[in-house]
């Protein structure tokens, strides 16, 4: 039960690491200088974000067979632990929406939508499939987001500016990488062909 929650956090956490959202909570941090209602939006955002994907990775899993699933989770993560390895760019839309808004709606609006198909929402979909307790994983995958952010929000430009991000990027890829063995080997023992 608590692999349901740790996992998703430690991914999250890792893959978010120069992530687009964490610059996103760079530029709120500066432009409001309003930590708390900075961090409620990303709750906020999060946690609904999260859960709808979450939703879709516990339904996609009804679908397929334990083996394939698992066939399907690997190839998904190994592919996210590709994609962890490219930086990200805050676009200027998401950006923009502070003009029109308070600290905490500008967050919650922009962290909802820079989250759509963004690397930790897809993880999620996948964690999701992967693992038995929706809630916890959903609640670990928020935890890990705040892991990331909640630091750059109160550090501001310092904390963004001293993280070794290549390496972290590369930390992420490989827990990602790991988790994709792990599907591999859970889809061999599930198949019969191990032990």
């Amino acid at each position: 039960m608590l692999e349901s929650l740790l996992i998703p956090t430690a991914v999250v956490a890792l893959a978010e690491i120069g992530d687009k959202t964490q610059l996103l909570a760079l530029v709120l941090a500066a432009r409001f200088r309003k930590p708390w209602p900075i961090i409620a939006g990303i709750v906020a955002a999060t946690l609904a974000n999260h859960a709808a994907a979450g939703a879709v990775g516990a339904w996609f899993s009804t679908f397929f067979s334990d083996a394939v699933l698992h066939w399907i989770l690997a190839a998904s993560f190994a592919a996210t632990a590709l994609w962890t390895l490219v930086p990200d760019k805050l676009d200027d839309e998401d950006a923009s929406t502070a003009r029109r808004f308070g600290p905490f709606l500008t967050t919650l609006i922009a962290f909802f939508l820079a989250e759509i198909g963004d690397k930790t929402q897809i993880a999620t979909v996948m964690l999701a499939a992967q693992y038995p307790h929706l809630w916890l994983v959903i609640i670990g995958t928020t935890v890990g987001m705040l892991l990331a952010n909640v630091p750059v929000v109160l550090a501001g430009n310092f904390a963004a500016e001293k993280l070794p991000l290549t390496m972290i990027r590369r930390l992420a890829a490989a827990a990602f990488f790991v988790l994709a063995f792990v599907a591999v080997y859970r889809a061999m023992q599930v198949s019969g062909w191990v032990g």
